[in-house]
């Protein structure tokens, strides 16, 4: 096993890799973090019995987290102070969820609402579930926001990502998989749920008999199409139709299914195959899903200063400033995080200058090399 750590501007992102093979991925925005893990003495905005839990207002958090009554604290009153941990980040318009249970006894005391300590970075929890694999970073200053435990482990290497490595990650972005034996599978996220279609490919060429053929080729694609969710972070209800094989014989491929997913370290369940014969899995929410990630603006931008990192790193300065033409809204996004623009300075030994452009939309931009 290896961590693999590429670093861009404003984000790292994090591939776990066995022989080659991508098996666990995460993003990491360092002045974006998801915050599942803080711990926070909060005070009570509003209990809501028809919900069934308590909104918490969260210290330098816009929107209120929600602490289920299941959570044992009790009768809560308003501007009440409690202690309570993120449990599932911002995710799908919805606030952070909270909880209260086994927390550690170490918190400092007071009666102030605060911050009073950050959950683990991705890179932390990902080297965490792999205590033995060595952590490969491409900037050296990525060290100094690691905890000193793990500073053995690092190496510091050119490239953390090769390009096939490069490729499996890219490929995060398409929501079209390619699967096994020709398959593919179109994955179409909802604010409901996620449903993923299976396309058949290479049954259509096999000389058995059409459904086993069919059975054949979805039990052996399903591995890999299951791994995505991982991969993806697709959670919550999630709906898989098989390709080609009639509603009768889906059945049978639930061991398959049941077995792939054990591997996984949220635990989803397998609900079985509905009336149609579609495959129900819930798997628990607790980061957002990368989806979410890649596309909101925040996403695409720093995508944009990834491929502009890209082109420029290795090249010796010229004196010139790289220029960055901003929408109304994507300048404001710029100035908020000033450690993207110090971030590709140390990165390209180039600055980054944003200017305002009316011309262009509020949350477009454009680049020199647009």
């Amino acid at each position: 096993m290896r961590i693999c750590a590429s670093s861009s501007p404003g984000e790292v992102r994090i591939a776990v890799t066995d022989n080659g093979r991508l098996c666990d991925f995460a993003l990491w925005r360092p002045d974006m973090a998801d915050g599942v893990g803080d711990l926070y003495r909060a005070r009570v905005s509003a209990h809501v019995p028809a919900l069934g839990g308590t909104f918490i207002a969260l210290p330098g958090l816009e929107q209120a987290g929600f602490l289920p009554d299941s959570e044992g604290l009790g009768p809560l009153t308003q501007g009440q102070v409690v202690l309570v941990r993120v449990t599932r980040s911002a995710q799908g318009g919805k606030g952070v969820r909270l909880g209260a249970r086994n927390l550690p006894p170490d918190l400092p005391g007071g009666s102030e609402p605060g911050l009073l300590r950050r959950g683990p970075t991705p890179l932390e929890r990902l080297a965490r579930s792999c205590p033995d694999a060595p952590v490969a970073i491409d900037d050296a200053a990525l060290a100094t926001a690691l905890p000193a435990d793990l500073h053995p482990r690092l190496l510091r290497v050119s490239a953390a990502f090769d390009a096939d490595l490069r490729a499996q990650v890219d490929a995060l972005e398409d929501p079209v998989v390619q699967l096994p034996g020709g398959m593919t599978a179109s994955i179409t996220p909802t604010p409901a749920l996620t449903a993923i279609d299976m396309d058949g490919g290479g049954a259509s060429m096999d000389r058995r008999p059409k459904q086993t053929a069919q059975f054949a080729a979805n039990r052996d694609a399903l591995p890999d199409l299951l791994h995505q969710l991982r991969l993806r972070n697709l959670s919550g209800a999630i709906i898989v139709d098989v390709a080609g094989l009639a509603i009768r014989k889906r059945r049978a491929l639930a061991e398959t299914v049941e077995t792939v997913l054990k591997d996984d370290p949220l635990r989803p369940r397998f609900l079985g195959f509905t009336a149609l014969g579609l495959a129900e899995i819930v798997r628990p929410r607790v980061h957002p899903p990368l989806h979410e990630l890649f596309h909101s603006h925040e996403g695409r931008l720093l995508r944009a200063l990834r491929v502009q990192m890209q082109a420029y790193r290795g090249m010796p300065p010229n004196g010139r400033p790289v220029l960055l033409a901003c929408g109304q809204a994507t300048l404001r996004l710029v100035q908020d995080h000033p450690g993207w623009m110090a971030d590709f300075l140390r990165l390209t030994g180039r600055v980054l200058q944003p200017v305002a452009d009316p011309t262009l939309p509020a949350h477009g931009w454009r680049t020199d090399h647009d």
